[in-house]
Parts: structure tokens; sequence; C-alpha cells
């Protein structure tokens, strides 16, 4: 069986689709674990309004994504874990391209479809997954950090389906992360376990609008774990293009910290880049930005946007 796992906090707007797109799977062997983490709106009524047996509600307080994912993990029953966030939706046959790929692959602890971009209004935008290693519709991703070096990352949370038993191996999501908390979990499953990947596109990332998202934009956490997991993982692990994902991060943080205003944290992350690749041109361009005032910092990031 494969236990879906949904985290939800505030979003009783989606949250009713999301779950129809569940209801909807052609395969039928799974269950629905949403974790209302501590939500104010009325998301959890929404939920228990929907009479579905597959379905449980779980409630905490509030405690962040990481936590209730793994709330989710522990109170599944299935054997595979799948996540899907609450605002973001799966295609009928998501399940079942899952659950050809377990028995196609059963060596695998980790089992990928394509994903799609879809904004509010159901445009969809198809993600650019660049160096498979295979040319067949599936076979093994053998390669997760080329990958992930050089086009969108292959594994994001509503395309991911897991073995329980990995999560109590790799110490499941970590706690008070604002950002980036799934991308170091994907990467510790990428150093440990063999990944299954599907070229059908069976997920669908949902865009917030741009004001949303802006509303929700928050300078980088100073305390970098997900940067040094990165390192601890490139230490540990002599894997191709580790440290080319790694200085990606370190990049966003660069640039993010600069849209913010924070020079010196800007230049302390090209210099976390610098530790583990040769930068780019782009990364000089960001570096020398950051030596000019905020204002024109912030005026730069706006217009190359």
């Amino acid at each position: 069986m494969i236990s879906v796992v949904i985290p939800l906090y505030n979003k009783a707007s989606f949250i009713e689709e999301t779950l129809r797109s569940v209801f909807n799977q052609s395969y039928a062997n799974y269950e629905i674990i949403v974790v209302d983490d501590g939500s104010t709106d009325n998301g959890p009524e929404i939920v228990g309004q929907l009479k579905n047996a597959r379905l449980r509600l779980i409630s905490q307080p509030n405690s962040g994504v990481s936590v209730a994912r793994n709330t989710g993990i522990r109170e599944a029953r299935g054997e595979y874990i799948a996540f899907l966030d609450a605002d973001d939706i799966w295609k009928p046959d998501y399940l079942q391209t899952q659950n050809d790929l377990i028995t196609r692959y059963p060596q695998c602890d980790v089992f990928v479809t394509k994903y799609e971009f879809m904004n509010e209004n159901g445009q969809v935008t198809p993600v650019p997954i660049n160096k498979l290693p295979f040319s067949s519709e599936d076979g093994l991703l053998t390669n997760y950090f080329q990958v992930a070096a050089c086009s969108y990352p292959p594994i994001w949370t509503g395309c991911v389906v897991v073995r329980k038993k990995v999560f109590e191996e790799i110490g499941y999501f970590p706690k008070g992360i604002k950002l980036g908390e799934d991308l170091i979990t994907w990467a510790k499953l990428a150093c440990r376990c063999r990944i299954a990947y599907s070229r059908k596109v069976c997920a669908s990332y949902v865009f917030l609008s741009a004001k949303s998202r802006l509303q929700n934009d928050k300078a980088p956490d100073k305390n970098n774990y997900v940067g040094t997991e990165f390192r601890r993982l490139a230490n540990t692990y002599p894997i191709p293009y580790l440290s080319n994902t790694a200085a990606l991060w370190h990049k966003s943080r660069m640039v993010t910290f600069l849209q913010f205003g924070h020079r010196k944290e800007a230049r302390d992350e090209f210099s976390q880049i610098r530790s583990y690749i040769r930068p780019k041109k782009k990364d000089l361009f960001w570096y020398l930005i950051s030596f000019f005032p905020a204002t024109v910092a912030k005026w730069v990031i706006a217009h190359k946007k």
C-alpha cells in the first residue's frame, strides 16, 4: 500500500481540489493522511466534510512542514510514502505509474515521475529535466546530482515515493528549516538509495500568484543548516556533481541575500561557492553587485527577473 502524506496549513482555497486529484487515481491501494499543522482557516473543516474511507485527518500544533510530514510518515500504514502539498495536484495515473516503477525496479527505494509547472489559471509550463542517463520511458536515475546541477531538480515533493523504512536511516525531514528542507532530504536519499525515474508527466506543481509569492518571500536563515548538510554529504560521498549542486544552493542564497540588501552575507555565500567549484561568470557578476549600494543591487535583481 502507498500512504499519501499531505501537510495542511492555511490552504483552504486549494485542499479540496488537491484531495480530489488523489480520490480520482486509477490505482486504488492507497491511504491519505492529512496532517493539519495548526491551520487558522477552515481547511481542516473542508477535509472533514470529504467523506472517504481512505482519508484520515490528524491535527497538531503549528510546528512546520517538516514536522507535519514526519508525523504523516510515522502514522502511515503503507510500505511506501507519497508526498503531496496541499495546493498541488496529481494526474489520475500518478500512483499507478509509481506502482509500476515499484514493480519494475524492486532494487530501488526512491521512485520519481516527471512533473510540470501550473499557474493558478491552469496554464502549464513544461519542466526541463536534462542529462537523464537512459533513453527509454523509464530507468535508473544514476546521476541525480548531474541532472540537478544542469536543470530543474529531478525530484520535487509531489512527484516522489519513498520506501518508508529509509526515513529511519536518514533521520526524516529536518525540523525548523524555513527553506530547502526537502532539497537536502532528496540529496540525502540520492547519496544512499537507488532511484527509479519515469519520463511520464504525472504531477503538477501549482505556482501561487506573484503577489502571494511576494508576501511569502523571506530572507534566508543565517543558520544555514542545508549548507552544512551539503558540506557533510560532499565530505562523505565522493559523488560526481554533488559539489555543483551544493554550489547552486549557495548561489540561490547569495542572490536572495542581495535582494534583501544583505551584502556581506551575499559575499559569504560567494566564498562557499568558491569552496566547491570555480565560480561562473554569473556568480562573479552577483559578487561584484554585492559591493554596490543595496538599492542598486535590488534594482538589478528586479530588472533581471
